[in-house]
């Protein structure tokens, strides 16, 4: 496993993220936001866990909001039992609605301090290393998301502070006022980036990178359109996925460009698409650490795997050429 450190900060952590809203419990009846059909279940995540453990993967992402909060409690407890507080770097999010009910959600003072407070209790510790705003409050001044933001880091509660998905000009003002006020400051980004949507690199990327805020990008196979034949296997997800169908569906024709050339280049190199996809993304100087999800034991091989890949530039051109613009897609 490869270490780097996130943003300008001294936090190393490995260029492989596990990410967990695959994990928790699946879902039933009506669905809810964060909650899914195609989740695992508790004694069905574990092996992952593990098996990140075991490759050295120390960046562990999760969000209060996936499986309603039971993915924290599920992975607060296999952490608990099996490693050391101090060896993970744990990260969550905040924002999705947790209850039905005024206050139940949001970035508001109040939203903040007791949703932590109740992060802290799922995921068994008394501190989060990388605490993130999910997404864009629209109904809370940003001033006092930042300044609560900041209070819980002073009370020793979070280590870090992260953003994602949102507008760079959004992200831009978080910035500005954080130094303004003498506030934390945002030092990670976690968005939307893939070889199917790429409009983070107009404006957000070289942000980042002039801010010297680390990448974390989710979504880094596209939902697994990126992992295989254009449309050659319906997984459950596939099938049950519906905030991928909205991303997806608008741009098809364009994106099935870009996968038949990602095949092309895997086959020419003799590495699977998710390995070349992958290998692709941290080619970006200003990618940290690409969230991986895993349902199988290769999906995790392949993101390590993606690490000892060094693409030509000759590469990178012909597999950024299909592409066209899309939409903006995952601020919502």
């Amino acid at each position: 496993m490869d270490y780097v450190r996130l943003g300008k900060t001294g936090l190393q952590v490995s260029r492989i993220c596990l990410g967990c809203m695959t994990y928790g419990k699946p879902a039933t009846g009506k669905l809810k936001p964060g909650s899914h059909a195609w989740a695992l279940n508790e004694e069905e995540s574990q092996p992952f866990f593990r098996q990140a453990l075991d490759l050295g993967i120390n960046f562990i992402d999760t969000a209060n909001v996936y499986s309603a909060g039971v993915s924290e409690e599920v992975l607060g407890r296999f952490l608990k039992a099996n490693t050391r507080r101090e060896a993970i770097v744990l990260a969550t999010k905040v924002h999705g609605m947790m209850r039905d009910e005024p206050n139940g959600g949001g970035l508001s003072r109040k939203a903040i301090f007791y949703e932590l407070d109740q992060s802290l209790r799922r995921l068994q510790t008394d501190y989060i290393d990388l605490y993130q705003i999910h997404r864009w409050d629209y109904e809370t001044p940003i001033e006092e998301t930042l300044e609560a933001l900041h209070d819980v880091v002073k009370a020793g509660k979070v280590r870090y502070i992260g953003a994602s998905s949102m507008y760079a000009w959004q992200f831009t003002q978080a910035l500005y006022l954080a130094d303004r006020h003498g506030w934390t400051r945002f030092v990670s980004m976690q968005n939307h980036y893939n070889l199917l949507y790429r409009e983070e690199e107009r404006e957000m990327l070289p942000l980042c990178h002039a801010e010297g805020i680390g990448v974390i990008p989710w979504s880094p196979l596209a939902r697994g359109r990126l992992a295989r034949p254009w449309q050659s296997e319906h997984t459950k997800r596939y099938d049950t996925d519906q905030f991928a169908t909205t991303m997806y569906s608008q741009t098809e024709e364009a994106d099935h460009s870009v996968v038949d050339r990602l095949g092309k280049v895997a086959e020419q190199r003799g590495v699977s698409r998710a390995q070349l996809a992958l290998a692709w993304l941290l080619s970006k100087p200003a990618v940290n650490s690409p969230i991986v999800g895993a349902t199988k034991p290769y999906h995790l091989q392949d993101a390590v795997a993606a690490l000892s890949i060094r693409l030509t530039p000759e590469e990178i051109a012909s597999l950024e050429e299909p592409y066209t613009p899309h939409p903006v897609l995952g601020f919502s």
